[in-house]
């Protein structure tokens, strides 16, 4: 897996223009049956892809914690929001919150999150490959895929399947 990771940023960038161009396609119009070939590709993609020899998302990028992530995770771990939010969390430039640092607080060394059952929900969806109207988050995608062994796998075979006029 360090080699994967330690490939894909590069594999990513050489794609990158070419996911660009095809992602730019697939919002001008997108196939009827999008959604269910993405959920197909995601499910195909996570039943080889083991989340616990990687978490390269955890350690290299931070979720967005909701008003509700917030609320979930500090009763979990018997804090009051505030204190949560001042323990762990930090404002952005875009006013949301985030981890005041990578890798996350909460990863264990064995790449278990301690808090997986409340975790944010960004984390829970993450790497959003199985989101409904997937052509709408292309820009996230083309960033989760230089983070992502997985998100990467299933692009590419997205690009194989999806055949755009």
């Amino acid at each position: 897996m360090d080699e994967v990771l330690g490939n894909l940023p590069k594999l990513a960038k050489e794609k990158h223009a070419e996911n660009k161009k095809f992602f730019a396609k697939l919002k001008k119009k997108p196939p009827k049956d999008l959604d269910y070939v993405m959920q197909e590709l995601h499910e195909e993609e996570f039943q080889r892809t083991d989340c616990l020899t990687c978490a390269n998302c955890c350690k290299t990028t931070g979720p967005l914690f909701t008003t509700a992530d917030v609320e979930r995770i500090a009763k979990h771990l018997r804090l009051k929001p505030q204190k949560f939010i001042d323990t762990y969390l930090r404002v952005d430039e875009e006013n949301d919150y985030v981890l005041q640092s990578v890798p996350c607080t909460f990863l264990d060394a064995e790449n278990y999150c301690m808090i997986y059952d409340v975790r944010p929900k960004a984390c829970r969806e993450f790497p959003h490959t199985d989101r409904k109207k997937f052509q709408q988050i292309s820009n996230l995608t083309l960033k989760n895929v230089a983070i992502c062994p997985a998100a990467f796998n299933i692009v590419e075979e997205m690009k194989r399947r999806v055949k755009l006029k």
